[in-house]
């Protein structure tokens, strides 16, 4: 089944996306969709020997969060732009080391700061060991980074050891 599927969670999300992006579920979709997420891998496999392989269950706890964080920030940021007044908005610039095994997780958390509402990763170092983030309203900024480290961080070092 390994030849078959080299990264079986790659396939899965490709077949998934492909049905959504097609908007309905008919035989024809299904099929493309399944050809996709197999030849698509398949063809790739040989330019990843040392993909990492994330535990899928934690990785999607960790998608939920995300989920849960993207509509909690949502709602922090229409406060902020509708009831907090210009002169007492805080956007920093933040620094935060990153500790992660493999590039895809660091990837990952980076997508997943810009993927907040009222944060944004601007930038990485070149080893891949720093990242700068930019917050739209942050009064404490090492709170900001202790958060990034423990909420999203902690859990990605889980999801790919």
């Amino acid at each position: 089944m390994r030849r078959l599927y080299p990264s079986p969670l790659l396939s899965a999300l490709q077949i998934l996306l492909w049905v959504m992006l097609a908007g309905e579920l008919t035989p024809g979709v299904l099929a493309m969709a399944v050809l996709l997420g197999t030849t698509l891998p398949l063809l790739t496999a040989r330019w990843w020997p040392d993909r990492p392989r994330p535990h899928p269950l934690r990785l999607m706890a960790y998608l939920a969060l995300v989920l849960w964080d993207v509509i909690l920030a949502s709602i922090a940021v229409a406060r902020i732009i509708l009831f907090l007044p210009q002169d007492r908005i805080r956007s920093a610039w933040v620094v935060v080391p990153v500790d992660l095994p493999c590039a895809e997780a660091r990837a990952l958390l980076a997508g997943t700061i810009t993927l907040t509402p009222g944060t944004l990763t601007a930038d990485f170092s070149e080893d891949g060991k720093v990242l700068l983030v930019h917050a739209l309203h942050a009064p404490d900024t090492k709170a900001l980074r202790e958060e990034i480290r423990t909420r999203y961080e902690a859990r990605l070092k889980r999801i790919f050891t």
